[in-house]
């Protein structure tokens, strides 16, 4: 079992001044920390024109940060939102291969397409051919990153003629690549186009088996058709995070910036919202006053009850857990210690174990992954004499 941190950057209302930029710096010592805790990755979204839910609309420029400070902890695109109106497909390629070069090879790309209204409209792109667009641009940025040069593309979305994208990653063909999943659909798509599946809804295990389940069990068969140059059969799997000795203290913590992050995930795609001017966390505490929830979420409470849910979804097919820990108005202090208890209550278990695991399952999947990589319609290089040379526009250009 692997272990992720994750990163929307959220910032309720009011703001002070200087609030962003405490965020930031808090989040690039809680990676810090969890990287010489032991902690895998370290996973940052990419949302625009959020307000209150996410501030983390330049990824790639925090991710580098966190590369910068840290020796080992994978920096993970969780995710890069892939259609060519938010970014072009080159620049992805160009920055994800800089950031590889940067960490020393620790990189892992998420693709998506995002569902709200406000970033869709923002970016003038098509709810309807979204998804489309996005497993579009992913198979082209794999090609980008693995070829040399890329052969140019005159698709849907966009198109491009021969060009070598650079710099190329470190990690060859290309980093391990994933896709964001809601639901049972989305975790199809990423099954059948041989992407790991970041799965952002809140699993209890039983739903976490039927999802794990469905995922290989496409992995295994003839669907699964990759798109990118690798398989990255892997399920990671969001979870609540705040631990404490004492049960109620870990809730206390931690159960308002959990149930925030819910309540404004929904209220963005289900409610209108006025650029600039949104009311998120006034509107979380009014709701949650009106309709108190007892149920604390998995994942908040002592190392033991987070130790027997990690077992739970190491049992039923899950890769790697991803705590959500950084919710709502969270405290810094708190998520660090939290993070202190579970590298010394529960990390251990599933450190001591993991090796042999993961060892078992790539000797298990490797027929699977060979016959899926047999059926991809790979793009053709160009030899030497194909690639289509850059005409001069006058005898002597230079450039600048």
């Amino acid at each position: 079992m692997r272990f992720g941190v994750f990163y929307e950057l959220q910032l309720p209302k009011p703001w002070a001044d200087g609030a962003e930029h405490r965020l930031v710096q808090e989040a690039i010592e809680q990676v810090i920390l969890a990287d010489r805790l032991g902690i895998d990755h370290a996973w940052a979204v990419e949302h625009h024109f959020l307000d209150e839910y996410s501030h983390c609309s330049a990824s790639e420029v925090f991710l580098s940060a966190l590369a910068a400070k840290t020796e080992r902890i994978r920096v993970g695109f969780g995710i890069r939102q892939v259609i060519p109106l938010y970014n072009h497909p080159a620049r992805t390629a160009e920055a994800v291969g800089m950031l590889d070069l940067v960490s020393s090879g620790r990189v892992e790309l998420g693709v998506g397409e995002s569902a709200t209204r406000m970033e869709l409209g923002g970016f003038r792109i098509s709810a309807k051919q979204k998804r489309a667009f996005a497993l579009e641009a992913a198979e082209q940025i794999a090609n980008m990153m693995a070829l040399d040069p890329y052969p140019g593309y005159d698709g849907e979305g966009f198109s491009m003629p021969a060009r070598n994208v650079l710099p190329k990653p470190l990690q060859k063909p290309h980093p391990p690549m994933w896709m964001a999943c809601t639901n049972r659909s989305t975790i199809e798509v990423a099954a059948r186009n041989g992407l790991g599946a970041l799965a952002f809804s809140f699993l209890d295990p039983d739903e976490a088996r039927h999802w794990a389940d469905v995922y290989y069990d496409i992995i295994r068969s003839d669907e699964c058709v990759p798109i990118s140059h690798r398989v990255n059969a892997n399920i990671a799997m969001v979870a609540p995070f705040s631990l404490h000795p004492d049960r109620d203290q870990a809730v206390s913590r931690g159960i308002d910036g959990f149930r925030f992050f819910n309540y404004a995930m929904g209220a963005l795609v289900t409610k209108d919202n006025v650029p600039g001017r949104t009311r998120l966390w006034e509107d979380y505490v009014a709701q949650a006053k009106a309709k108190p929830l007892s149920r604390p979420a998995p994942g908040i409470g002592t190392p033991a009850e987070f130790g027997n849910l990690v077992r739970a979804y190491e049992d039923v097919g899950v890769d790697q857990v991803i705590f959500l820990q950084q919710g709502g108005k969270n405290r810094h202090e708190h998520i660090c210690e939290s993070l202190e208890l579970f590298a010394a209550e529960v990390l251990p278990e599933f450190a001591a174990r993991r090796d042999e695991r993961e060892a078992r399952k790539a000797e298990a999947l490797a027929p699977a992954v060979e016959a899926a990589l047999a059926r991809k319609d790979w793009m053709t290089p160009l030899a030497d004499d194909e690639i289509p040379p850059v005409k001069a526009a006058v005898a002597k250009a230079q450039i600048y």
